[in-house]
């Protein structure tokens, strides 16, 4: 194989249709826009539009809240911590930390931290030191043997 021989799958780059460039195009003239009108002028934002008559996007109330400094956790389930020591990508004789689940590939960053979800199965008797838990997750580390603290960022909050 030479570089001159690479090629897309096919299929996989879809050339964009060229419209406006002449009758022999099938896109020529009006470019599929239809005669006249609003919509076949540029720069129209007609779908909220309703003839005059209240939008519907402003009839409805509005809801909820959604806040500003909220804190984003990383999550870790059981299942995965008890696949990462089945592949042998955790060590559970040592304590594991966040900078330990993010060197290891569990998570790709800690956010605000790591939180843990008791989603699957955990055998391996950890020592688990993140920043969040849920309390299924604490009772099911301890109950395969092991221990789940949480730090103290967690409780600032």
């Amino acid at each position: 194989m030479k570089l001159n021989e690479l090629r897309d799958n096919p299929g996989a780059a879809k050339k964009s249709k060229r419209v406006a460039r002449g009758p022999g195009s099938g896109k020529g003239k009006t470019a599929g826009r239809g005669i006249k009108g609003q919509k076949s002028r540029s720069g129209v934002a007609i779908g909220g539009y309703e003839g005059g008559q209240m939008p519907l996007y402003r009839r409805l109330p509005k809801r909820g809240f959604n806040k500003p400094n909220q804190k984003k956790f990383a999550v870790v389930n059981l299942g995965q911590l008890q696949s990462f020591v089945d592949a042998g990508r955790l060590d559970a004789k040592d304590e594991i930390t966040e900078d330990v689940l993010v060197a290891a590939g569990v998570v790709r960053r800690k956010l605000d931290g790591v939180r843990v979800l008791a989603k699957g199965e955990i055998k391996a008797k950890l020592k688990l030191a993140v920043t969040g838990a849920s309390k299924a997750a604490v009772e099911a580390v301890e109950k395969a043997g092991g221990s789940l603290s949480v730090t103290a960022a967690a409780a600032a909050e």
